[in-house]
């Protein structure tokens, strides 16, 4: 509810302020979309984040989503990469704090990617990378979109037992996270804006 209640606000805001067009990446809901009166351009961060997986070469992979809500990310990711995915069930005592966590699926002797659209303070981000290390993977890491990193998320990565911590660039990100690496989507954006002026389909640059 608070969700739908702050996006309605800031579409309201932007509207008010004279947008015509709108392009977006990774809404936390779908539903936002139509909180606009104007023309939104969804775009995935799959498009950059995909290719970097591959580059990786890694054997045995598996792709995880944290919850049930990024399953349907997560299912599109491991068809696309031919691999398998799993799951993590978890129970929240309030925000920000899963009091239990357990994982749906194999992770023994796999390379395991964890999909997620923001990681805030990477409480339940690393949980579910020490779960699973310790359930046998022989690799976690993490591709999130928006990286927020709210205090203490930097130190926590950083002592989980994640490998490599991925975001783009959609939020400036200036800590400290030395197992942080950023892949821009400013080329993305900016291939965006250039076929909606010449009037090009956008959905041509998707992967998935």
């Amino acid at each position: 509810p608070r969700v739908a209640i702050g996006a309605k606000l800031v579409a309201d805001m932007l509207t008010t302020a004279g947008i015509d067009r709108l392009i977006t990446m990774d809404l936390h809901a779908d539903q936002i979309q139509g909180f606009f009166n104007v023309p939104v351009d969804h775009l995935y961060a799959s498009t950059v984040f995909l290719p970097y997986i591959q580059s990786m070469k890694l054997d045995d992979l598996v792709i995880a989503s944290p919850d049930v809500g990024g399953s349907k990310r997560a299912n599109s990711y491991s068809k696309y990469l031919g691999c398998p995915m799993v799951l993590c069930h978890k129970s929240r005592e309030k925000a920000n704090v899963v009091s239990e966590m357990t994982i749906i699926g194999d992770v023994k002797g796999k390379n395991v990617i964890i999909l997620d659209d923001m990681v805030d303070t990477a409480g339940t981000l690393t949980k579910a990378a020490d779960i699973m290390t310790n359930a046998g993977a022989k690799s976690v890491r993490a591709v999130v979109t928006h990286p927020v990193m709210s205090d203490p998320a930097s130190t926590r990565v950083d002592e989980s037992s994640l490998t490599e911590l991925i975001f783009s660039n959609s939020i400036p990100f200036n800590k400290s996270c030395k197992k942080a690496h950023i892949i821009s989507i400013a080329d993305l954006f900016a291939e965006t804006i250039r076929r909606v002026l010449s009037g090009e389909s956008i959905s041509e640059q998707y992967l998935i």
